[in-house]
């Protein structure tokens, strides 16, 4: 189903800009903290201490305003590591401070990972939009790289997923469940595990062979019982 668009509603006045910006902001609090199917407009604009009609001067129901929050927090996560891979000059480089950075956004944001997941229930195309045009990037990243020899040729777009994944779960783990002071030290197992993974010279380990088994001796046959023998008859 088509939602309404917010295109025509997006202000023009720094003023409004700035009471759009504390209202997704509180929809981000709120539908983290409550769930989308409990909140309502009156918690998100009590979060944002602006009026209630305010709310629809910007949005046009409840569900353009989460999609919205999904498709921001998805642009700032993937803004901010552009920024923070910018400098670095290879993949294994980025891949290191794209996923401090990453930590750094769930640290900020601790929402995060409960707005997206319930997007799958709330509006479909936006939960694989999150995932898609984050992926989009990476796979330009991935084969630049195997362009340049430093990942090995495969499924760019696979990889990419793999990766994510990767980042996804650790900072579940380590940011989200239990922050952990020391994340260097996660950083490091991860790299551990790339520069094994994604070198364009590694080769392929072979299985070790097994020793051929030998053959087993044949087993002699069991002499049968002697039967106990009789004496003469009379």
């Amino acid at each position: 189903m088509n939602r309404p668009s917010t295109s025509e509603r997006v202000p023009v006045t720094p003023r409004g800009q700035r009471t759009r910006q504390k209202l997704l902001k509180a929809a981000e609090a709120v539908f983290g903290d409550k769930g989308y199917e409990r909140a309502s407009i009156a918690d998100l604009t009590r979060k944002a201490s602006v009026a209630l009609g305010t709310f629809y001067v910007y949005f046009p129901d409840k569900q353009s305003i989460f999609v919205e929050v999904v498709d921001e927090l998805g642009a700032r996560l993937r803004r901010l590591i552009a920024e923070s891979t910018a400098a670095c000059t290879t993949r294994l480089e980025v891949e290191r401070e794209g996923l401090r950075a990453f930590f750094e956004f769930v640290r900020q944001h601790p929402n995060l990972y409960r707005v997206v997941r319930q997007a799958e229930f709330v509006d479909a195309d936006c939960y694989r939009r999150y995932y898609d045009r984050f992926a989009k990037g990476y796979v330009r990243g991935l084969t630049q790289a195997m362009d340049k020899g430093e990942v090995r040729r495969m499924d760019p777009e696979a990889l990419a997923y793999c990766l994510m994944g990767i980042g996804d779960f650790l900072g579940m783990r380590w940011v989200l469940w239990e922050e952990d002071p020391g994340l260097e030290r996660v950083l490091d197992t991860a790299m551990a595990l790339l520069s094994h993974g994604l070198p364009s010279h590694l080769q392929a380990v072979p299985p070790p062979s097994r020793p051929a088994a030998k053959p087993s001796k044949p087993t002699p046959p069991k002499p049968s019982p002697r039967r106990p023998s009789r004496g003469p008859r009379s």
